[in-house]
């Protein structure tokens, strides 16, 4: 994989940046860092981009992820479990590596924060890219009225289908993985369903709120953004935390554009519609996400409320600010959607955001 795309300008001082950087924080000798740093120099000066060992690549996905403004977890980055797959090189071979992933992540429900690291693209024109925006997620298929389904997906929904995919056509079908190897056309593949665990949505007192028949998946495992460490642009690295109760309660099952499943709920509980002064939404999201997290708990699926992330990520900040580092965090991204002025977030609006990596970052989608 020596012949990895040289990305653009300023690969070698990130390259030696990230080099440093690693060598330093691991506390490695003096003499193992010049060597490095001389080999490093030698690849970039003959071929124009070098290889990360097994150790970089693990540091360099640990250190985007606590260097990630928009992520509220960060308190687990040392936590991250790094899955090298560097050498799949087919799309069977890509998709066996992202079923183990899933089902190491999912770990019965008790979820392990982990991402998998495909090649990054190669001057020969290799390449590696994952269609999904999430590895597991629900398709949404559109009519002339309405979308059943998920919104979000109509558009990838109709490129699997044009692959010859065929959904069953309801509210929670679980899409395939669309992988694409070296440019060619990319290829589907079914997730067994031994991999996937979904959760039914039950609140913990109101026995009616399970005649809406509402569900979601356990792991949110993001597909579709780039690891950037040290100039290496990593285009498949797939990735995954656990959710935080809002994601689920408070933006996908209830935004508008999304499930948008208030309404029911609110007639569910006989709120009055009519007017916004009844504060009918604001009573259906609580009971919403009450029962989501009700819901993942009782079957031991790993979740955290926006209350206790709000506080870890505080932890989290006091953590860097110990260690000598700034935190790097988008504010209006951080502050949860659900009662945001509740949590020790909303009072940091100084927060401020800049570019560092390693980080993970958008990309184009390949459709």
């Amino acid at each position: 994989m020596i012949n990895a795309i040289k990305q653009d300008s300023i690969v070698d001082r990130e390259a030696l940046d990230f080099i440093e950087l690693f060598y330093r924080e691991t506390g490695r000798p003096k003499e193992e860092r010049d060597g490095r740093i001389a080999e490093v120099q030698a690849l970039l000066s003959e071929f124009g981009t070098y290889e990360h060992t097994v150790e970089e690549l693990t540091f360099g996905a640990k250190v985007a992820w606590r260097n990630n403004s928009r992520c509220i977890g960060r308190l687990f980055w040392e936590s991250l479990d790094v899955k090298d797959e560097r050498a799949a090189d087919s799309e069977a071979s890509v998709a066996e590596a992202l079923f183990r992933h899933i089902a190491f992540a999912t770990n019965g429900g008790r979820i392990r924060p982990t991402i998998t690291v495909f090649a990054p693209p190669q001057a020969n024109g290799k390449s590696v890219r994952i269609w999904n925006h999430q590895l597991i997620r629900y398709a949404g298929y559109k009519s002339v009225n309405a979308v059943v389904g998920d919104p979000a997906s109509v558009d990838f929904t109709e490129q699997c289908m044009k692959l010859g995919w065929q959904g069953q056509g309801t509210k929670y079908d679980i899409l395939p993985l669309v992988i694409q190897v070296d440019g060619n056309p990319p290829k589907w593949f079914d997730i067994p369903e031994s991999y996937i665990k979904e959760v039914n949505i039950v609140h913990p007192s109101i026995e009616e709120f399970a005649s809406l028949n509402l569900k979601w998946y356990a792991v949110p495992m993001i597909s579709d953004m780039i690891l950037d460490i040290g100039g290496i642009r990593y285009t498949a690295a797939p990735f995954n935390g656990w959710y935080m109760g809002t994601e689920i309660g408070s933006r996908n099952l209830a935004d508008t554009d999304r499930y948008d499943e208030l309404p029911a709920i609110a007639d569910l509980l006989g709120l009055d519609r009519t007017t916004n002064t009844s504060l009918w939404k604001d009573r259906a999201l609580l009971e919403l996400n009450t029962a989501v997290l009700h819901a993942f708990k009782s079957n031991g699926v790993s979740i955290v409320d926006h209350h206790t992330a709000a506080e870890q990520f505080m932890r989290f900040s006091k953590r860097e600010q110990d260690n000598g580092r700034e935190v790097n965090a988008r504010w209006s991204w951080l502050i949860p959607p659900m009662s945001p002025a509740a949590t020790p977030i909303w009072h940091q609006s100084n927060m401020t955001e800049r570019a560092v990596k390693p980080d993970y970052t958008a990309q184009p989608r390949p459709y």
